[in-house]
């Protein structure tokens, strides 16, 4: 009974040991490894086996991992307070280094975060803080690697979460906000209104240089139709002249004096008052007289017609 006892005991104390000496690391993970006091190295990923009695293990995670920073309080270049909380990103690049030179890496870092940010900011102007983040966040990321790369971690982004300044620096900054983008929609409407007005005396212009075109074509064109109308007329009339001219030499006085009757009945038919007769009408009508039979003779026979040429009695 007394032997059961002890064989259950040790294998009990076997079982526990074996337990306490095997340790599995996660690929994301390594130990380091201290065999009586001493540091013996890094072990992992995997199976790890150590002896429970003289060896000492410490975990430490390779993923990387933040840091928040609360909310610091800092004087800039031109004297102006200012409150700002950021975010540290780092990772472990060397577990034994971690391990064996900070003992608590978070506090360090929040203190050394601390310092280094009072001294960024007051290096740099309040408009310099609020308009140019990325440069602040570089420079931090800068001075914070430097401290903690003999610590064995890498910082690997810092990030400015809120800034906040002073009230009276708020107020004034709204302000300033509210006259720049006043100050943008008069520059923008004035640009509108100089585009508009450029467009308008274009498009007059262009309108002016049409109207002209269109007036000069039809000048042009109704200057070319009265020549051409001018050159059928003189055509025309030098085509009549020409008529005349061949058949005036067969025209005898009788065929003139018929004419000069035909237009005295025109005239006699016009609402006129007044004629004007071409001198030329009286010597024709006197020769007509001459031919008209002037009555019968006593015997009873016609009298002999008036010569041709004769003139008549003048009249008064």
């Amino acid at each position: 009974m007394i032997i059961g006892i002890i064989v259950g005991a040790v294998v009990l104390a076997a079982l526990i040991t074996a337990g306490y000496s095997v340790k599995i690391v996660r690929e994301y993970q390594r130990i380091m490894l201290f065999r009586l006091g001493r540091a013996s190295g890094v072990r992992g990923p995997g199976l790890v086996l150590i002896n429970p009695v003289t060896d000492r293990t410490i975990s430490v995670d390779l993923r990387e991992s933040y840091l928040e920073i609360p909310r610091q309080t800092a004087i800039t270049r031109d004297n102006a307070p200012i409150s700002i909380d950021f975010i540290i990103f780092y990772k472990v690049v060397d577990p034994a280094t971690t391990v064996l030179t900070v003992q608590n890496f978070a506090g360090a870092a929040l203190n050394v975060a601390a310092t280094t940010l009072r001294s960024v900011v007051g290096d740099m102007p309040l408009d310099d803080i609020l308009s140019k983040r990325e440069e602040m966040n570089a420079s931090l990321r800068t001075r914070l690697d430097d401290v903690t790369e003999r610590w064995g971690v890498k910082v690997t982004s810092v990030e400015v979460r809120e800034v906040n300044p002073p009230p009276g620096v708020q107020e004034a900054m709204t302000r300033q906000m509210s006259a720049e983008r006043t100050r943008r929609a008069q520059v923008t409407e004035a640009e509108g209104a100089k585009a508009a007005a450029i467009l308008q005396a274009e498009g007059e212009r262009q309108a002016a240089i049409t109207l002209a075109e269109g007036k000069q074509q039809a000048t042009v064109l109704s200057a070319e139709g009265e020549r051409q109308a001018a050159v059928l007329k003189s055509q025309g009339l030098a085509g009549a002249l020409q008529n005349i001219l061949a058949i005036a030499p067969s025209v005898d006085q009788k065929t003139m004096l018929l004419q000069y009757l035909d237009v005295l009945k025109s005239i006699g038919t016009s609402a006129s008052t007044k004629f004007v007769v071409p001198m030329e009408l009286t010597g024709l009508l006197q020769g007509l007289v001459g031919r008209i039979p002037l009555g019968m003779t006593e015997n009873g026979t016609a009298p002999k017609e008036v010569t041709e040429g004769a003139s008549a009695p003048s009249t008064s």
